[in-house]
């Protein structure tokens, strides 16, 4: 993880903090997710823990941009209890947006917690 920091978050990256906790407050997951595609389009998820089924709120909402045509991603945000970006759901901002991709890690209460890039 890089990069932990307690500056406010751009205004286009506070509206996904708030998409990502709405979706995680929806179902009542551990974390909720969202991204912000390359024309300025959003999308959000939250973790899914079924059996037989299990995806994190980060790889959804990549999905979910994915499966609408998105192209690349310029930001994401990724709101629950942990500081660290899965690896996994980093090689799933990568697939789609490449490198260099802006990953916030928000606390619940909408402290962010750390920032790095995909």
């Amino acid at each position: 993880m890089a990069d932990t920091d307690s500056r406010e978050l751009p205004a286009e990256d506070a509206k996904l903090v708030t998409l990502a906790r709405a979706a995680r407050g929806r179902i009542g997951a551990t974390e909720g997710a969202a991204v912000r595609d390359e024309t300025g389009r959003t999308y959000s998820g939250a973790t899914v823990a079924l059996d037989g089924l299990g995806i994190s709120a980060l790889r959804l909402a990549v999905a979910q941009a994915a499966a609408s045509g998105a192209r690349g991603l310029e930001a994401a945000v990724v709101v629950g209890r942990s500081d660290v970006v899965a690896d996994d759901d980093l090689l799933a901002v990568r697939a789609l947006g490449g490198s260099g991709v802006t990953v916030h890690l928000v606390a619940s209460d909408g402290t962010l917690l750390a920032t790095t890039s995909s």
